[in-house]
């Protein structure tokens, strides 16, 4: 049985370039597979292409509450019982707001006519791509929940169709600390963590960090922009020797780093400062990672 690494690329925080050392870990490695888990704002395939069209499938996520009209008696007790405000009446007749319900199903539950029943409902879009190499993502529908499910989903879905011949699966989270960011970490061998020098981002990256540390899971970290705030960054550096974590890197602020995002190509195809650190912090990555 062929046995794979999973990396996942964490922040903490939104807006550090964790996306951007993904999509370069993704071509330097040559990556026959990978996945983008942000689910709430998949960005992943502007600079990862694709050349073949992907094939989507629906996500059923909460069930919703749903009214039939015919057996309503509009005896209030679902509004009454509701308590995220989902069900409101107009013209003495009573509808569910898709966006405020949360699929609890008490109304089901009190309603005496019967009227009410759940409903599975579409919560998002799953899109797999198979050429050139193998790309799992989703896309969550405005106002939805469960992000965490799908972004689990989203991680079945590659696995369930990788090649014998995969070494190395690249999987870019998504920021923060909640659900999905959860759910990513669940399984993988390594969180290699993108921070950024400022006071925000320092604060979000040991949130990161505790939070992986629950699935001892190996982490390192990588500071993107580092010579935008040195003493901070000396302050990650700091943190990370006292907590006996990897510090595997420094990535330069690079206006070449802005060129390449804004034409969909990746840091490490171009000759530039930024390019030359990942490459560095990607072989440092693929030593830790080997030796699990």
């Amino acid at each position: 049985m062929n046995k794979y690494k999973k990396l996942l690329i964490l922040s903490g925080k939104g807006g550090t370039g964790k996306t951007t050392v993904a999509c370069a870990f993704i071509n330097l490695a040559q990556a026959k597979a990978y996945a983008d888990c942000d689910v709430d704002a998949p960005n992943l395939h502007l600079v990862c292409k694709q050349s073949q069209d992907s094939t989507n499938t629906d996500y059923y996520g909460l069930q919703k509450a749903h009214i039939d009209p015919e057996k309503c008696t509009g005896c209030g007790l679902c509004t009454k019982y509701c308590r995220f405000d989902a069900i409101y009446s107009k013209e003495n007749k009573y509808f569910v707001d898709p966006f405020s319900c949360e699929g609890c199903s008490v109304c089901e539950f009190v309603c005496p006519a019967s009227a009410i029943f759940m409903k599975d409902s579409i919560t998002g879009e799953m899109m797999l791509y198979s050429r050139p190499s193998l790309f799992s993502t989703a896309c969550l529908k405005m106002g939805s929940g469960n992000s965490g499910k799908l972004v689990s989903a989203v991680k079945k879905q590659l696995y369930d169709n990788l090649d014998k011949g995969c070494e190395i699966v690249v999987i870019d989270g998504s920021p923060g600390i909640g659900c999905p960011v959860i759910a990513s970490i669940s399984g993988v061998d390594m969180v290699l963590i993108v921070a950024e020098p400022s006071v925000s981002g320092i604060s979000d990256m040991e949130r990161i960090i505790d939070t992986s540390n629950r699935f001892g899971v190996l982490i390192a970290v990588c500071v993107n922009k580092y010579d935008t705030n040195i003493p901070n960054t000396l302050k990650i550096e700091k943190y990370c020797h006292n907590n006996n974590i990897p510090f595997i890197g420094k990535i330069p602020y690079d206006k070449m780093a802005v060129y390449a995002t804004n034409r969909g190509i990746s840091i490490v195809s171009m000759d530039c400062a930024s390019g030359e650190a990942v490459k560095n912090i990607y072989t440092k990555t693929l030593e830790i990672i080997n030796k699990a």
